[in-house]
C-alpha cells in the first residue's frame, strides 16, 4: 500500500512515523506546501518522498489530509475530484462543515471521515512523534456514507496505530469535540491572556508558576491557524459549551464572594468525580 499524507506538521508527520514503523504501508509520499516543512520532513523520515499534490494522489492507494479544517473544506473536494481507487480521510477537529460540503460529490463514498484525538500544543514537521496515538481514540463518522473499501482501508489504519475505535455521527463529534476538546484550549487561551495582563504589573506571578499552572496552560501554546477555523466551523456547540463553562465560573465567584465556603466544597467534590471517571478507562492505564 502506498499512502499519501497532504500536511506533514504533528498529525501528518507522525502519522507518517507510525505507518512505517508498523510497516502498514511500503511507501509513504509527502505533500506539503511549505519547502522548509517538506525538508525537515524528508530529513526526519517521516516521509519517503515529496510530490506535488495531484501526483501524490495519483500515485497512492490511501490519502490523508493533516492540515487546518479551513484548508480541508477547500481542497477536499479537489481531491476527491482526482481519485478512483483510492480511500480519502481527513484528521480535522470538526467535521459538520466538512462533510456537508462534499455531501453530494460523485466520489463520496471514497471519503471516510475520521478524527484521531491526539496531540501536543506544538506544530509543524519538528514536533512530529512517534507512537503518538498508542491507545487514543480515532473516530469514525457517517460510517453508513462510505463504501466498505474506504471503511475498511481508513479503519485498518487506525487499527496499526493502536487506536480505540469508535463510531459516530459528525454532529455528534462536533457536540462532544466542543465539550472535551475545544473548550479545553479555549480555557487555556483565557487563562494565559489573564495572567499575561496581570503580570504586566507583577512579575512575580510567572516566578511562582510551578506544575499546576503549567499544565493548566499547555495548551495555550497551540496553533492559532489550527484554532481559529475549529472555533469558527463549530462555532453553535462551542458558543453553548462557553455559556455553560461561564455560568460554572459565575456560580465559584458567587459563592466565593459570599463567603459560602460549604457550597464550594460540595462543587469542588462534586468536580473530583471526573479524574475518578477517567482512571475507570482501561485505554487510560499505563
Amino acid at each position: 500500500m502506498t499512502v499519501c499524507i497532504i500536511g506533514l506538521g504533528l498529525i501528518g508527520g507522525s502519522i507518517g512515523l507510525d505507518l512505517k514503523t508498523k510497516r502498514f504501508s511500503e511507501r509513504v509520499i509527502g505533500v506539503e506546501k511549505n519547502p522548509a516543512y517538506a525538508r525537515v520532513a524528508l530529513e526526519r523520515g517521516l516521509v519517503d518522498e515529496v510530490h506535488k499534490l495531484v501526483d501524490g494522489i495519483q500515485q497512492s492507494d490511501l490519502i490523508v489530509l493533516a492540515i487546518p479544517v479551513d484548508g480541508i473544506l477547500e481542497l477536499l473536494p479537489f481531491v476527491l475530484d482526482y481519485v478512483t481507487h483510492q480511500a480519502v480521510t481527513d484528521v480535522g477537529s470538526t467535521k459538520m462543515s466538512i462533510t456537508e460540503k462534499v455531501r453530494n460529490h460523485p466520489k463520496r463514498s471514497n471519503y471516510v471521515p475520521s478524527h484521531p484525538m491526539a496531540g501536543t500544543e506544538f506544530s509543524g514537521p519538528e514536533a512530529a512523534l512517534p507512537g503518538l496515538f498508542h491507545k487514543k481514540v480515532g473516530i469514525i463518522c457517517d460510517m453508513a456514507m462510505s463504501n466498505s473499501k474506504a471503511l475498511e482501508s481508513i479503519t485498518n489504519l487506525y487499527m496499526a496505530m493502536n487506536m480505540r475505535l469508535i463510531f459516530m455521527s459528525s454532529k455528534e463529534h462536533d457536540l462532544h469535540t466542543a465539550y472535551v476538546s475545544h473548550i479545553s484550549h479555549l480555557t487555556s487561551f483565557a487563562l494565559a491572556l489573564t495572567v499575561l495582563d496581570k503580570e504586566q504589573n507583577e512579575k512575580n506571578i510567572l516566578n511562582l508558576a510551578s506544575g499546576g499552572f503549567d499544565s493548566t496552560v499547555r495548551l495555550a501554546a497551540s496553533s492559532a491557524d489550527m484554532w481559529v477555523p475549529v472555533f469558527d466551523q463549530n462555532r453553535e456547540n462551542v458558543v453553548e459549551v462557553m455559556e455553560t463553562y461561564i455560568e460554572k465560573m459565575t456560580l465559584f465567584k458567587d459563592l466565593i464572594q459570599s463567603g459560602e465556603t460549604h457550597q464550594v466544597r460540595d462543587l469542588i467534590k462534586k468536580a473530583n468525580i471526573i479524574q475518578k471517571t477517567l482512571r475507570l478507562n482501561p485505554w487510560n492505564q499505563k
